[in-house]
């Protein structure tokens, strides 16, 4: 069964945060706000809490996850960035943009793409969930909370409570997101490629 947390949007009580924190330290795959939507986030290095976040979402080694980081410093552990992509990024960080990088050692291979070796990135604006990341002092895994064979993201806390009870090990409850998901540019090309156009303006890229 699923705990549940209700939390303050701008203001959440680190007490129940730092109960959600322990669930991620033993395995537990839970559901959190974002500044895009709500998105299933694990343990980076748990590979059996990475493979049932998979299972949850009903998607293969092939789909891109995505590392929230709380800051760039963060970020640049876990990707390659040329001067320039940093501009880039840090002119939109933190906010609702996904970022497809080349991944380095610091990313288990089991985590980045299988045949490219790229992994997504972002830094999250959401008061909440930069509070559950700094409390767990490392990036989280995470994926959109999109339920198997839809295309929709799922945005309300109390519907995500009673579809996955049983499959997850909580719920923080911060009240409806944007309910659109990020703007993912991929950077590994050398000219960045709008792969989605979401709720980050590119204009704040100079795209």
């Amino acid at each position: 069964m699923a705990q549940y947390f209700e939390v303050h949007p701008d203001n959440p009580q680190l007490r129940l945060l730092k109960q959600a924190a322990a669930l991620l330290e033993k395995g537990g795959v839970l559901a959190v706000p974002t500044d895009s939507s709500y998105a299933l986030v694990c343990h980076l290095d748990d590979k059996a809490a990475a493979d049932r976040l998979r299972s949850i979402r009903g998607v293969d080694d092939k789909h891109h996850l995505t590392l929230l980081c709380r800051d760039l410093s963060e970020l640049a552990n876990y990707a390659r960035v040329d001067n320039r992509q940093y501009r880039l990024i840090k002119a939109a960080t933190p906010g609702p943009y996904t970022f497809i990088l080349e991944a380095t050692k610091e990313v288990p291979r089991r985590l980045s793409h299988p045949s490219r070796k790229t992994i997504g990135l972002r830094v999250p604006e959401h008061p909440v969930l930069q509070a559950l990341l700094a409390l767990h002092s490392e990036p989280l895994l995470a994926t959109t909370l999109i339920a198997a064979g839809e295309t929709d993201s799922i945005n309300d806390a109390n519907e995500i409570r009673e579809r996955y009870e049983h499959q997850i090990a909580a719920v923080i409850d911060a009240g409806a997101c944007a309910h659109e998901p990020t703007t993912v540019v991929d950077l590994t090309s050398g000219e960045p490629v709008v792969l989605r156009q979401g709720r980050g303006d590119l204009a704040t890229l100079g795209l």
